[in-house]
């Protein structure tokens, strides 16, 4: 295979993997433009069109999908052979891929990456949060990190956090104005801030637990979002009542009292944030020391990368 033949493939398997020329031309250090040039020469060479466009959205044609599955194995093998070549030479180098939650990014992540950086400058941290519950596989991802219960059976997974609280809250203001929720049923004359599942976009059915009676609530209100920050904000201006991780900056604004716990004692704990892999016999360093640094375990200054003359 030729050389531009390879670059043009590694094109198409970046635009599928990021559903975004500009995400990938970002990726891959092009502009949009070149990047949109090589796709038409490979649409071209191959004589197909390998990716439906739109406005606001890129996906693969059938012809794409058979493309992109057979050539995305052989790229992952490929990026496994040069980690285990550079393991081998005593450098951890190049780029780590992870598919993150919001709160593991702004929780976990945010708070340590200088001090990744510090002990591995040759290693590029590629993070993209996502709530969507991405396939890691099919994305090309390293690792994903996810709530315990989200993780699939055939992952290797590694706890980061204990168990999580649930918690529902509301401003003081809010309740001054249409009283307290008693009983999860309340909820339905209250006004809440809705959690929407990107996988398939139905809303998240609140769910409450009490002397062994669980119960899940379908809540509506004037708010729709996938984001835990608009979520808080809404609460915090007073729309309505939401439900989130207490860990996920809610702990906090309920200790200042800007925002209040209602139904605490129907609350339930959810598995905790879980880094996840493919079920693989060889970790790759890369890996290995991110999850280190995640766990808050020494971190050893890794070989500088050798200049080549």
């Amino acid at each position: 295979m030729r050389g531009f033949e390879f670059a043009e493939l590694k094109a198409f398997a970046a635009v599928v993997e990021r559903k975004s020329f500009a995400r990938a031309a970002e990726h891959l250090g092009l502009s949009p433009s070149a990047l949109s040039q090589t796709i038409r020469q490979l649409e071209s060479r191959i004589g197909t069109r390998l990716l439906n466009r739109t406005t606001r959205s890129v996906a693969p044609s059938a012809s794409g999908e058979q493309l992109y599955g057979r050539i995305a194995p052989l790229f992952r093998e490929m990026d496994a052979a040069v980690a285990e070549a550079s393991e081998a030479a005593g450098q951890t180098t190049g780029t780590l891929r992870i598919n993150t939650l919001g709160i593991a990014a702004r929780t976990i992540i945010a708070p340590r990456l200088s001090r990744f950086h510090q002990a591995y400058p040759d290693v590029v941290l590629d993070i993209v949060v996502d709530d969507a519950l991405a396939d890691i596989v099919v994305g090309r991802f390293d690792a994903g990190i996810r709530v315990g219960g989200r993780v699939e059976k055939d992952m290797i997974a590694v706890r980061l956090t204990p168990d999580l609280d649930m918690v529902a809250v509301a401003s003081p203001v809010y309740l001054a104005a249409r009283g307290t929720p008693r009983t999860p049923a309340d909820l339905h004359s209250h006004a809440c801030i809705n959690w929407r599942l990107q996988m398939d976009g139905r809303h998240y059915h609140w769910e409450f637990e009490k002397k062994g009676q669980r119960l899940e609530v379908a809540v509506d209100g004037p708010v729709v979002t996938n984001h835990a920050d608009i979520g808080v904000a809404a609460a915090l201006n007073g729309l309505g009542i939401a439900y989130h991780f207490e860990r996920d900056g809610v702990g906090e604004l309920l200790a200042q009292g800007r925002l209040i716990q209602v139904l605490a004692d129907w609350s339930i704990s959810r598995p905790g944030l879980f880094l996840y892999y493919p079920n693989r016999q060889h970790r790759p360093a890369l890996l290995s020391a991110f999850i280190d640094c995640l766990l808050d375990k020494d971190l050893e200054a890794a070989p500088r990368k050798p200049q080549i003359a």
